[in-house]
């Protein structure tokens, strides 16, 4: 079993190591006019996505511990999960992205694709090897139609 951090954390240390970028990197900046605006709008998507997976989760009456995939009661496949199978790790790439636009360095677009890798190896992975225990073949059928991110 591979060591998972819990994902909060992760996207909180990432967020910090884009920050470091910006401020000691002397190279990357940029700006745009509707800069503001897209940053608004990425951040809206992200919290939106969140709550209406949390809101099925909570439906559903399955645990929402990304840390203890087994306990999960019911696999949550409707929804906003036609689209992604993970929305919760979505809204916190977006929330990344939304942060990296704000920073304004072109380079933190690396952080935002090392988190997509570590969320990939370290996290989803395991979540996908329990699930998939637990459900069987309705888990294998759910992943081949829906995309891990989006």
């Amino acid at each position: 079993m591979k060591f998972r951090f819990p994902p909060a954390l992760v996207t909180l240390l990432f967020g910090a190591m884009m920050y470091l970028l910006d401020r000691f990197l002397p190279v990357g900046e940029f700006d745009f006019f509707g800069r503001q605006g897209l940053i608004y709008v990425v951040l809206v998507l992200g919290f939106l996505i969140a709550f209406i997976a949390l809101l099925q989760f909570w439906g559903a009456k399955t645990t929402i511990d990304p840390l203890r995939p087994e306990k999960s009661s019911s696999l949550v496949t409707s929804g906003i999960f036609n689209y992604t199978r993970n929305p919760m790790y979505l809204a916190l790439l977006l929330l990344l992205i939304a942060w990296g636009l704000h920073l304004g360095n072109a380079f933190n677009t690396l952080f935002a694709a090392g988190f997509v890798y570590f969320m990939n190896y370290f996290q989803i992975g395991h979540e996908e090897k329990a699930l998939s225990k637990k459900f069987g073949k309705e888990y294998q059928l759910y992943c081949r139609a829906v995309r891990r991110w989006f």
